[in-house]
């Protein structure tokens, strides 16, 4: 329901705020499957009162502080009760584009913008990013609800709306570059927005969903167990008629959608990846057969329909023996080169120009663990790192902690956990790892960070 309100308020948080544990935790209630990607991040300290995020816009809107994560409060019409978070760079464009980020199960806004890179990738390109936030007792968004599933029907659409709309206003910003990207239940709420609001995206990215209409319910429920399980199975015209339902008579150009999944997600099964791709490629109306696929990275293939270009109608990401919680480092730009965001405001931030790693091994017969100090001794923050090395002939490492390691044996990259990608200078981070070996119990001896080769001790 929607309350009235004196004025919008705003409220600053800390981008360094307690960091806590979000992992992909399978529980008893159904809704908690749809979790975290696998990483801890910080959580937005500060709350407000329900009549406050209702509220109605006011007349002038108050435009929130540059480059901190800020609630904003009485942006519109607001049924599900939503808190709205918003991160305005520096160097925010003239009409700036505007990137609507939403959370997965057991996650905020908060937690999204920790998480994920859209708040430094705005920093250099100049967009403005909304992180809507869940305050129902699941934090998982309304996908299933009649009145979600239509435009203006209600729910969770209808707030997120308002808070592109709040941007649009207070920022001028540029109505031809709206975008949605989302992981897991946000990736279902970034289809059903690109179903009810053909008008105002631009494209979107689904990290880890299901299609439109697929976790529909009529009895009240969050969770539709046929669909997460990948038996709920349409043609590609039955798909797109229920996204042309949503918004009856609309005959406007439709978004682009990027789509990613694991083959092994056991939360939202493969089988909804090709049932994402059937429906976007009919709404938008291309063929089913790809006219491009390559491998950008090992294990990953991608399938572009209706054109080869970075810009394809529908482009899809398959993650070979990845599960559900398959967002890493570096998506976020990709995701940008898609939405084609990556081109425009400032260039990128110099990288650091100095690092120092000290690694050392701890052996036994046939195995050991490798724990591996990076500092940044530049004069520049980092955003974001991969660190690479090459593994002594014979060992292979097994597991390992900090970072995600890939692949196994040779010449490696280990790229920075969701909580640990910001190293500040003189800073540094811990990460580790377990390696079979075949005699050869050594440490690496070279290694470089985001390209620049470090000092070893």
């Amino acid at each position: 329901m929607s309350a009235t309100g004196s004025s919008n308020t705003v409220r600053r948080s800390s981008r360094s705020g307690l960091a806590v544990l979000f992992g992909a935790l399978v529980s008893l209630l159904a809704a908690l499957l749809l979790g975290a990607p696998g990483a801890a991040a910080r959580t937005e300290p500060t709350t407000s009162g329900a009549a406050a995020r209702t509220a109605a816009p006011a007349a002038a809107p108050t435009v929130a502080p540059a480059a901190a994560l800020t609630e904003v409060t009485g942006f519109g019409t607001n049924p599900s009760n939503l808190q709205m978070y918003l991160y305005v760079p520096d160097s925010v464009t003239a009409n700036p584009a505007v990137v609507v980020a939403v959370h997965y199960c057991t996650g905020s806004g908060p937690a999204m913008y920790s998480g994920t890179e859209y708040a430094s990738l705005a920093d250099r390109y100049g967009f403005i990013v909304v992180y809507p936030s869940v305050t129902r007792a699941s934090k998982c968004f309304d996908v299933s609800s009649p009145q979600a599933l239509r435009r203006g029907g209600g729910s969770d659409p209808v707030g997120i709306k308002s808070m592109v709309d709040w941007v649009t206003r207070t920022y001028s910003a540029d109505t031809s570059r709206i975008f949605a990207t989302g992981i897991s239940s946000g990736a279902m709420m970034t289809n059903v927005l690109l179903g009810d609001y053909p008008d105002v995206f631009a494209a979107g990215a689904a990290f880890s969903g299901v299609p439109f209409g697929c976790f529909a319910t009529t009895d009240g429920s969050e969770w539709n167990s046929a669909c997460s399980g990948g038996t709920v199975i349409h043609t590609p015209q039955e798909w797109g008629d229920l996204v042309r339902t949503a918004f009856p008579g609309y005959t406007g150009p439709r978004p682009r959608m990027q789509v990613w999944h694991g083959t092994e997600d056991d939360v939202l099964r493969y089988p909804n990846f090709g049932e994402e791709i059937k429906q976007w490629t009919n709404v938008l109306g291309v063929g089913q057969t790809p006219a491009a696929t390559d491998s950008p990275q090992s294990g990953w293939t991608r399938t572009r329909y209706g054109s080869t270009g970075d810009r394809a109608p529908v482009e899809a990401i398959s993650l070979q023996g990845v599960g559900h919680n398959l967002y890493a480092y570096g998506m976020a730009a990709r995701v940008l080169t898609f939405f084609g965001l990556d081109s425009s405001g400032p260039g990128p931030q110099p990288q650091p120009g100095a690092c120092k790693v000290t690694v050392t091994t701890n052996a036994w017969s046939t195995g050991l663990t490798g724990s591996v100090t990076i500092t940044n001794t530049g004069t520049t923050r980092i955003d974001g790192w991969k660190l690479a090395f090459t593994l002594p002939s014979g060992q292979t490492i097994t597991n390992g902690w900090g970072a995600t390691y890939a692949p196994a044996s040779g010449a490696v990259s280990a790229t920075n956990a969701t909580y640990n990608g910001t190293i500040a200078p003189n800073a540094s981070v811990g990460i580790g790892y377990q390696a079979n070996h075949g005699g050869n119990s050594g440490a690496p001896t070279a290694f470089t960070l985001n390209g620049t080769a470090c000092t070893v001790s």
